[in-house]
């Protein structure tokens, strides 16, 4: 059994800044990709960053300049670090790990998603 436990949401105003933090817990044997997804209010859900075992790092145009994600593997945690934030980046956004557990199968596993709300 592996739980992802996602922290950092909020309400911010234009311009400003949160972090947010996935934490992996239970049976992991090796972790491969860690990611954030978003999904606003009638849309579809979309991959905003994400960052390989080996340190490859994806992210969405919209976000680059503004977001840094980043992971520290010693906690299984992975890191979205979200600046100039504008009201479209509002959303729920869910940590998204590829893992292999304890018992060698592979999971995608989710998070159970945080609200993000940026005021204008």
């Amino acid at each position: 059994q592996v739980q992802l436990v996602e922290s950092g949401g909020g309400l911010v105003e234009t311009g400003g800044s949160l972090r947010l933090s996935c934490a992996a817990s239970g049976s992991i044997l090796s972790i491969n990709a860690m990611g954030w997804h978003r999904q606003a209010p009638g849309k579809q859900r979309e991959l905003v960053a994400s960052i390989t075992s080996g340190g490859r790092i994806y992210y969405l145009d919209a976000v680059k300049g503004r977001f840094t994600i980043s992971r520290d593997n010693a906690k299984n945690t992975v890191y979205l670090q979200m600046n100039s934030l504008i009201p479209e980046d509002t959303a729920v956004y869910y940590c998204n790990v590829a893992l292999f557990s304890g018992d060698y199968k592979y999971l995608n596993s989710w998070g159970q998603g945080t609200q993000v709300t940026v005021s204008s």
